[in-house]
């Protein structure tokens, strides 16, 4: 579903963000991409959304070179992708029903197709109760939970989820962690970057590791690669 063959993203002469990566991720996946701040994780995902293009090598999502899309192409790319960043970006003139509502009216969906699907989302990462409040009322780990409800509610088939849970608590960040790993549980690809290693649940998952934009370890439990 993602492959990176042996690319590179240069910003200077001397300043590399990735360094000749070479990987693939498979239909269904929950990977974690780990390594220190700076090490490239955010680049890498970057390119999968199309928001950076590679110096060098093929970037290939969902069978389409994301070095080849036009800006014409990259809503249609997006429409696959659910995306979530550290800071969640949400809109405080609007209740929370209204923020995960948004990218299906921007698309076109009837409102009260967008309000049922806003509301299967909000009650899937457990905050259908909380609808109708507004942003500023919730906590930093239930807005971050509002931002999962937000990336799945257009059905994607991969979530990139970029330091989700930085600046939460353990119990924030277990709570966005299991949101994540239900979506993966049927189906969804889920790449989910940190730098803190306790989030990491390697006897279930993938870890890829990055540091200073090179590829340190990519296998797969057991050893494949």
């Amino acid at each position: 579903m993602i492959e990176f063959q042996s690319v590179s993203k240069q910003y200077s002469t001397d300043a590399y963000a990735l360094r000749d990566v070479s990987l693939d991720i498979a239909k269904g996946e929950l990977v974690y991409l780990a390594g220190p701040s700076g090490a490239g994780k955010s680049t890498l995902m970057k390119m999968v959304a199309a928001v950076e293009r590679p110096t060098s090598g093929t970037v290939t999502v969902n069978g389409q070179d994301i070095g080849r899309i036009g800006k014409a192409g990259i809503p249609f790319l997006r429409r696959n992708l659910g995306l979530i960043f550290q800071h969640q970006r949400l809109l405080n003139d609007r209740n929370i029903l209204g923020n995960v509502m948004l990218p299906l009216l921007v698309t076109g969906a009837p409102r009260a197709q967008a309000e049922q699907r806003a509301r299967a989302a909000l009650d899937k990462v457990g905050l259908l109760e909380r609808a109708r409040a507004m942003p500023l009322e919730l906590s930093g780990g239930e807005q971050q939970r509002v931002a999962v409800a937000r990336a799945i509610v257009n059905r994607p088939q991969i979530i990139l989820a970029d330091e989700p849970t930085a600046n939460l608590d353990r119990v924030a960040a277990d709570k966005v962690l299991d949101a994540l790993r239900a979506f993966n549980a049927v189906g969804v690809t889920c790449v989910i970057s940190t730098h803190d290693d306790q989030v990491l649940d390697s006897a279930a998952a993938r870890v890829i590791r990055l540091e200073q934009g090179q590829l340190v370890d990519a296998a797969r439990p057991g050893g494949a690669v």
